[in-house]
């Protein structure tokens, strides 16, 4: 019996495949949580019966266990990191992200990666790293890495500079999304 080379084609997109199915595996939990939206006007946390604060849609598993560490650091992440963790990553584009290293900004990362592929390509690629987040340095296109944060709640970030302290950002940024998304942001500010 002869053994077939698997499509190099497919692979990329059955990873792909695969990523987005433990995604929803895992987004979809129980089914007995609420649908929780980035809606900043609405009310994070309820009071319990003893008066703590306790989150108004309970997850089902630790608070950003699988998104957390999803993404790679640009500024950190090896070769090998790049080439086993994003698909399609050939040699000379794990150099090109090498060569631009340290980013600053996402705009910086997009600038010049862009040089090599198009746009689309690099929105690609955003889907598997990120640049750290300074929480008194980033512009509002870095800060909205941190997954539910829009346009408007980046501004109110940077109008609220300069934070005393990572932990100041961050109790700042909880108001703004879910926990999922918090623990994702721990992640991604500093270095």
């Amino acid at each position: 019996m002869k053994l077939r080379r698997p499509n190099a084609r497919r692979a990329p997109l059955i990873f792909t495949a695969l990523i987005i199915t433990a995604s929803l595996v895992s987004a979809c939990g129980s089914g007995s949580e609420g649908t929780q939206t980035n809606n900043a006007n609405a009310p994070r946390n309820t009071a319990s019966a003893n008066g703590a604060a306790t989150p108004s849609a309970v997850p089902t598993r630790e608070p950003g266990a699988a998104t957390a560490k999803a993404k790679l650091n640009l500024n950190t992440a090896t070769s090998q990191d790049f080439l086993a963790g994003i698909p399609g990553m050939g040699n000379r584009m794990v150099h090109e992200f090498e060569e631009y290293r340290p980013y600053k900004s996402i705009q910086q990362f997009r600038r010049e990666i862009g040089k090599y592929v198009n746009e689309a390509q690099v929105a690609e690629y955003e889907k598997y790293v990120y640049v750290p987040i300074s929480e008194n340095a980033s512009d509002a296109a870095t800060l909205q890495q941190i997954p539910g944060l829009d346009a408007s709640e980046a501004e109110q970030l940077i109008k609220g500079r300069p934070y005393a302290s990572r932990q100041a950002f961050l109790e700042k940024v909880a108001g703004m999304v879910s926990p999922d998304e918090l623990a994702v942001a721990q992640v991604y500010v500093g270095e």
